[in-house]
């Protein structure tokens, strides 16, 4: 099936017909156009959702790596990959078939143009020789008139015997002019007949058709690339599909990776704190003093009673305050991270001491190589002075040693906390109270009292927190030392209640730590206060009864 043969007539609407091939080209690149624009405003809206919910963690609040969060966080990596996918579909699209289609486009209007001139030349050639066919016809036409009535002249005059020779004579030179004038005319009218018919038959029959397959061939040339396009519009995803398949695998694990178990442990890893459960609170008999004889009253109550009571109050007001069963009263973070429920007070001592030890390595490694450099410069003095090493060397080395003793002094921290832990029993320390409650009055021999309920104390204003109890520290009679102690390390004592120390100092000890991590001594000038028990080194007296 050939144009050129069907449709030999119909150069317009061939004409028409390969405009809009080219109009319908230029839409479906639109389409793509459009396309490729949503597919990358997709890839960004899901890039900039994943930024939205991706984790910002900092170094000191970082968030429970729970299963479930993990899940999710790999979830967003997945759907980031996936995003980055769909710019793959957008770019491959752009460079195969929105780009291809544009120069094709291009060059097939160019064509088109071309093979469409070429018709209308030939056209117009055949319209020329129509038009001298067609003159000559005429002119061929008008000179047999004219010859005709030439002759009818001639034939007049012959017959009319009136006529004189001469008359006759002329009017038959003139038929035969015009007789020869017609038939130089036939002959030129016959020539351009021939051409006429032969120019036409190649006009329909070879230039024609030539034309129109070539027209032909262009627009089927279109509908196979528009078909190449449909192909690639699709081969564009269908590659990125196995990657897209992995991301959403990759989902599906990290949802099959969400452990329930694992997530409660890390709760209580992350919040427990390491403390034993309220013992009971003993009875408080009220009634002892309606049976006191007069003589018992007023003047004879000994003051280590007195001082019981007080305690037992103290705890029954302060019960109230165990920010075990409440909100946690906000206080300063301390260096051994005192302020801290033990069990999570040992595992930050123990994440310290495991970045001391990292950064000792790295210092130790950094000290073995700048030895070996000045091994090298010692025996290749070209090379460098070696005694541009030393001073980084020594920085090298008070690092060391700085970070050793921060180990040493954060394990000592560590052992006693693993110490208290392991050895508490039921008895309920004063960090049960987060240092909001003092003892009542201690005996006057330096003696405790055998109830748990009441060995309830804390350093004065750890935290700077206002205690009611504070008067009870301040006694006419000042508590007996039960032993000295050397400090280890200096001490601030910026808190109300503690006492101020420097390394090398000695002092008496009034009381010993109660498990709190608080010891209470006294200077030779009689300034007393709370000290850090890990900072001391404590002699107790043997014949002491609060050894």
């Amino acid at each position: 099936m050939s144009w050129g043969t069907e449709l030999w007539d119909q150069f317009d609407s061939l004409d028409k017909h390969t405009q809009w091939g080219i109009d319908f080209l230029e839409r479906y690149a639109k389409f793509v156009k459009e396309r490729i624009e949503i597919e990358q405003n997709y890839a960004k809206q899901l890039r900039n959702l994943v930024k939205k919910y991706c984790p910002k963690r900092s170094s000191k609040d970082e968030e429970p790596r729970f299963t479930s969060c993990i899940a999710f966080f790999n979830i967003l990596n997945e759907l980031n990959d996936y995003a980055g996918q769909r710019e793959v579909v957008a770019e491959e699209m752009a460079h195969r078939v929105y780009g291809e289609l544009m120069r094709y486009a291009h060059d097939l209007k160019t064509e088109r143009k071309m093979h469409l001139q070429e018709g209308r030349k030939a056209q117009q050639y055949l319209d020329m020789c129509w038009k001298q066919m067609d003159n000559s016809k005429k002119k061929f036409e008008r000179e047999c008139r004219e010859a005709e009535k030439a002759q009818q002249s001639y034939e007049r005059l012959d017959n009319d015997t009136n006529a004189t020779k001469a008359d006759v004579e002329k009017a038959k030179q003139q038929l035969n002019l015009r007789t020869h004038m017609a038939d130089e005319n036939k002959n030129e009218y016959a020539a351009q007949l021939q051409n006429f018919n032969g120019e036409q038959h190649k006009h329909f029959y070879v230039v024609i058709p030539q034309i129109y397959k070539q027209l032909q061939e262009m627009d089927e040339r279109r509908t196979i690339k528009l078909s190449e396009c449909y192909r690639g519009f699709a081969d564009s995803e269908r590659k990125v599909i196995p990657i897209i398949s992995k991301c959403l695998e990759g989902m599906i694990l990290a949802a099959k990776s969400v452990d329930e178990r694992r997530d409660s442990q890390m709760v209580v890893d992350s919040f427990k704190s390491g403390f034993e459960p309220p013992g009971d609170f003993p009875f408080e008999d009220y009634s002892q003093h309606i049976y006191r004889t007069i003589s018992d009253g007023t003047i004879s109550a000994s003051k280590q009673e007195i001082g019981k009571v007080d305690a037992k109050t103290t705890v029954g007001k302060a019960k109230g305050k165990l920010w075990l069963f409440g909100k946690k009263p906000k206080g300063p973070a301390l260096e051994d991270f005192s302020h801290l429920p033990p069990e999570q007070r040992r595992k930050k001592l123990q994440q310290r001491i495991d970045e001391l030890n990292r950064e000792l390595q790295k210092e130790s490694d950094q000290k073995e190589a700048l030895n070996k450099m000045k091994d090298v410069y010692e025996k290749n003095p070209q090379m460098g002075d070696p005694g541009s090493l030393q001073p980084k060397l020594a920085e090298t080395m008070n690092n060391i040693d700085r970070l050793r003793m921060e180990i040493h002094k954060n394990e000592a921290w560590l052992s006693e906390v693993e110490g208290k832990t392991g050895g508490r029993g039921d008895r309920r320390h004063s960090s049960d109270i987060n240092h909001l409650v003092t003892q009542g009055r201690e005996s006057p021999e330096g003696s405790y009292t055998d109830d748990a309920n009441q060995e309830v104390r804390g350093p004065p204003q750890q935290h700077g927190h206002h205690s009611e109890f504070d008067d009870e520290f301040e006694d006419d009679d000042p508590l007996p030392a039960i032993g000295h102690c050397k400090a280890i390390y200096p001490f601030d004592g910026h808190n109300e209640g503690t006492l101020a120390m420097k390394e090398g100092e000695v002092l008496y000890i009034i009381e010993e730590d109660k498990g709190d991590g608080w010891t209470r001594a006294r200077r030779q000038n009689g300034e007393e206060g709370y000290v850090p028990t890990s900072y001391i080194d404590v002699t107790l007296e043997k014949n002491s009864k609060g050894s």
